[in-house]
């Protein structure tokens, strides 16, 4: 695997600016890919791992650059939980574990930065440094992940009654007897506009 600052120089081009939670995604899939004895998560391994990330923030783009794992490879899975934290998972030998970055070290990176005065400057440069237990809380999973939300082709496509669209991946509702998409179901996040 690459060095911290190999690692971290790309997710910093990919996600655009280098900020701390870059810092915390890329410490973060470090620790996890070395507990999990993954070391080659982009080529030889590429096929083994499975990601779930619950929060929608910076660390978020670090490990999708780190671990290679992506949405559209069907190889990461978000769950919209709020928390910074990934749990990885080794599809090989089913070994799974959950990285929490700890809420107290944010307060702790005064220990580590004490001359940095603002706030966010203190934080990304005390998290290169900090121990791995004062960052993060690690725990080993267990996680079932259903057979439709494995990489690789569509297990089952079907048109949705009502407005026609192609469900894939066994996201398909059946209400009344009818098989709807999950917006038919249970409303759109859009609003069609009639012109």
């Amino acid at each position: 695997m690459k060095s911290f600052d190999d690692l971290l120089d790309e997710a910093t081009r990919i996600h655009g600016h280098v900020c701390a939670g870059q810092v915390i995604g890329v410490r973060m899939c470090m620790l996890a890919l070395s507990y999990l004895n993954i070391h080659d998560p982009k080529g030889t391994d590429r096929k083994k791992l499975y990601v779930f990330v619950e929060i929608d923030r910076c660390a978020t783009d670090a490990i999708q650059t780190v671990t290679g794992c992506t949405l559209g490879k069907r190889s990461m899975k978000w769950v919209d939980h709020g928390v910074m934290a990934a749990t990885f998972v080794n599809l090989d030998s089913r070994e799974a574990v959950r990285v929490t970055a700890l809420e107290e070290s944010r307060e702790l990176s005064k220990k580590y930065c004490s001359d940095v005065f603002d706030k966010y400057a203190r934080q990304l440069e005390a998290y290169k440094v900090m121990p791995e237990e004062e960052l993060f809380r690690v725990e080993a999973v267990e996680v079932q992940i259903p057979e439709e939300d494995l990489p690789g082709r569509p297990l089952k496509r079907v048109r949705c009654e009502k407005c026609l669209d192609w469900v894939q991946d066994k996201r398909d509702v059946e209400v009344e007897g009818k098989i709807l998409c999950r917006s038919c179901a249970y409303g759109r996040y859009y609003t069609v506009r009639n012109e």
